[in-house]
């Protein structure tokens, strides 16, 4: 994947010290251990807290949690106006609120609040437990089932989908265009993602617009901001941030948990005998198992872990490293449900932080707590070899899951 792009030659500001050739888009993982791959890789002895990439037209690399927090936090330096290393696949037009920096970004972020809020997420919580029942009896029977494809790659986005009154017959279509614009091999299979769901979002913009309902895009068509509609270039990022998140994050998390609790049966049965665990599961597991992997820019010249940074260099924050650091977390590989430090980056940090973070943990836990009622003995199908694709977001391209009838 993106082999064809070549190295970039060190700078003057950065030490050859600080060089390590790490490419994010072509990791093969065996087993699907992505996060302990890049636990391995960078944080190897002798790997600095930051380091700089030839790849990709040369980024730093956040290998610690202390680095990855103050990247996260510190927006004055580090903005996310570009979320993605490689320049060309930035989204255009800008993710609001993600790609706004404050103060703006308030603004923009306000607008989203209420969908998000807790009295939304317990609703919403309780239509994705009603149909979490559903999909499982579903497939119980057959005694097996491609997780991603029969149960992860439904339950939170018809959710998503409910929120914003999507009809269920574009989901197949909405997913092909996600797994290209997160997942392509190239930069122009990226591109060409980009402008189908960019399609797809201006029609339903088109469509609010003129006849608006009750549900999240219709408000934000007739939002305003310092007391003026939104233009259709601003709505149509905010649209498509909301579209890849709804349709991708959760669904490529849930993949994880899955596979970690089909390969561990003593996890599953103390959660099976201690149903009041699955928050505190969750909060593990997230630890545990990050998927994204963060862009930055820096906005001015400055300096992270004692190193030289430039105004326009990139940083790449691999979200895993914070999970699975061994300054922060004493044996950070190990699953505990009972951890008392479950203080993770998985869903960012900062003024950025996930705003779909409390749905996120309600749908993790409905998955946990009713999968487990239905099916609490399951495996990997033997034989199986799990691929992880990487990028901005890892993911299981399936999981397929057996289980005794």
């Amino acid at each position: 994947m993106f082999n064809d792009i070549p190295l970039t030659e060190r700078p003057e500001h950065v030490p050859p010290g600080r060089v390590i050739d790490f490419d994010i888009y072509n990791i093969n993982v065996p087993d699907a251990e992505y996060q302990l791959y890049l636990r391995d890789t960078l944080q190897a002895p002798g790997v600095p807290d930051v380091f700089w990439s030839p790849r990709y037209g040369g980024h730093w690399v956040t290998t610690r949690a202390a680095t990855t927090r103050e990247v996260l936090t510190r927006h004055e330096d580090f903005s996310s106006s570009k979320l993605v290393i490689i320049r060309e696949l930035n989204p255009n037009p800008p993710f609001a609120p993600l790609q706004i920096d404050p103060p703006d970004h308030t603004l923009y972020r306000n607008l989203l609040m209420k969908a998000f809020s807790p009295q939304a997420v317990s609703v919403l919580g309780e239509d994705a437990r009603r149909l979490a029942i559903d999909l499982i009896k579903g497939f119980k029977g057959r005694g097996e089932c491609e997780f991603i494809g029969d149960f992860a790659a439904h339950l939170p986005i018809r959710i998503f989908m409910t929120m914003v009154n999507l009809p269920e017959s574009d989901r197949p279509e909405l997913l092909r265009i996600a797994d290209q614009l997160v997942r392509g091999h190239t930069v122009e299979e990226h591109q060409a993602g980009q402008q189908r769901l960019a399609a797809y979002a201006m029609q339903k913009i088109a469509e609010r617009r003129a006849n608006p309902g009750d549900d999240l895009i219709s408000e934000l068509t007739q939002a305003r901001v310092n007391g003026e509609l939104m233009s259709d270039y601003t709505l149509l990022g905010m649209m498509t941030l909301l579209l890849i998140a709804g349709l991708d994050t959760v669904a490529t998390m849930m993949g994880f948990f899955a596979r970690f609790l089909a390969l561990n049966s003593d996890y599953r049965k103390e959660l099976i005998a201690n149903p009041a665990k699955a928050s505190t599961a969750v909060e593990e597991l997230l630890r545990r198992f990050p998927i994204a992997n963060l862009g930055r820019e820096v906005a001015r010249d400055c300096v992270l872990d004692g190193v030289q940074l430039r105004a326009g260099d990139m940083v790449l924050v691999p979200t895993a490293v914070f999970g699975l650091d061994d300054r922060q977390f004493d044996d950070p590989e190990k699953v505990d449900f009972d951890r008392k430090n479950k203080i993770h980056a998985t869903f960012g940090d900062g003024p950025h932080r996930c705003m779909g973070s409390m749905l996120a943990r309600v749908e993790l836990k409905v998955f946990l707590e009713e999968w487990l009622k239905q099916i609490p003995d399951f495996d990997v199908k033997p034989g199986v070899q799990l691929q992880v694709s990487s990028g901005s977001v890892a993911g299981l391209r399936s999981l397929p899951l057996v289980w005794k009838v």
